[in-house]
């Protein structure tokens, strides 16, 4: 079997404004520092699992204009292979406005563009390269319909799946028994399990609830507090490590992409979470999404100076 990934996302243009304090609503902030990069979720994810030592696949869609040869060249260059991304006509590239402030919080806008042209038809036309995946990563920056086909598909392959549900949007639960790999923040815990997630207590009885409903393994993240790992032989309460944020714009898509890199090279889920957690914290010490993606040398000397 390979250990290819194959992730099936967005991907965006992203334009950032960082500042010294976030405006509050009616306000200007001027003297702002402004910086063009790439990201969405799904390329993020990509590109954080290529950097981190996987062979990833993409598959996605992005507009006849200026931006999608750019971004399809940004990928490659990251190490992802960029065959199954999809030219589409008369529709722009996606695009994300982001507002930074000095602690690293931001205010996020996303215009999908021809993200919302990945449909259920595209991701069926990609089903050799699925027979070829050890794993599908997932994320819901993609149409609803889309997302369970690409789970269905996935399932019916026998291929397993990695889902962030990221951003917190309406999900189907009875997918969840398809899904291998849960990834998800306190807020789209709550939104799964109907209670706030605001602690690492609170986070395991989510996690619990998760696995009742079928999910093979959970992992749910607390920023600065760590993540919580739930598997039927696996309850424990992984640490941070400890670094100054100054962009956490895209750190739940790199530990993902991390993530999804540690599983299929073998490592057990508590290893896999441990690499992606440090890789997530070298991520929130940069700007941007994808320029914030350490390389693989990056995260194995963190973890062993840990």
């Amino acid at each position: 079997m390979h250990r290819r990934i194959v992730v099936i996302g967005s991907s965006n243009v992203d334009f950032i404004m960082k500042m010294e304090r976030l405006p509050r609503r009616g306000e200007t902030v001027t003297d702002a520092t402004f910086a063009q990069t790439f990201g969405g979720k799904g390329a993020n994810l990509a590109v954080g699992a290529a950097r981190a030592g996987g062979d990833v696949w993409f598959v996605n869609c992005v507009g006849n204009d200026a931006f999608g040869p750019l971004l399809q060249n940004n990928l490659y260059e990251a190490g992802v292979h960029t065959d199954y991304i999809f030219i589409e006509e008369g529709v722009a590239t996606g695009a994300a406005l982001v507002m930074v402030d000095r602690q690293g919080e931001n205010y996020l806008s996303v215009a999908p563009g021809a993200n919302y042209r990945l449909t259920p038809d595209r991701v069926a036309a990609v089903r050799p390269l699925l027979e070829e995946a050890a794993l599908v990563a997932l994320q819901y920056e993609v149409l609803p319909e889309t997302l369970y086909a690409a789970i269905d598909l996935a399932h019916a392959l026998g291929r397993p799946v990695l889902f962030n549900l990221a951003p917190a949007r309406p999900f189907d639960c009875t997918y969840l028994p398809r899904v291998t790999y849960l990834v998800v923040n306190e807020v789209e815990a709550q939104a799964l399990c109907g209670f706030a997630v605001d602690s690492p207590e609170r986070a395991a009885e989510a996690a619990g609830l998760l696995l009742e409903r079928g999910v093979r393994a959970v992992i749910i993240t607390l920023g600065a507090a760590g993540a919580y790992l739930a598997a039927p032989d696996l309850r424990m309460h992984l640490p941070s490590f400890p670094v100054e944020a100054v962009d956490t714009t895209a750190a739940g898509d790199i530990f993902c992409g991390a993530l999804a890199t540690a599983l299929v090279e073998g490592r057990s889920l508590l290893d896999a979470a441990r690499f992606a957690s440090a890789a997530a914290a070298l991520s929130v010490t940069r700007m941007g999404a994808q320029p914030s993606a350490p390389r693989r040398a990056e995260i194995d000397y963190l973890l062993e100076r840990a």
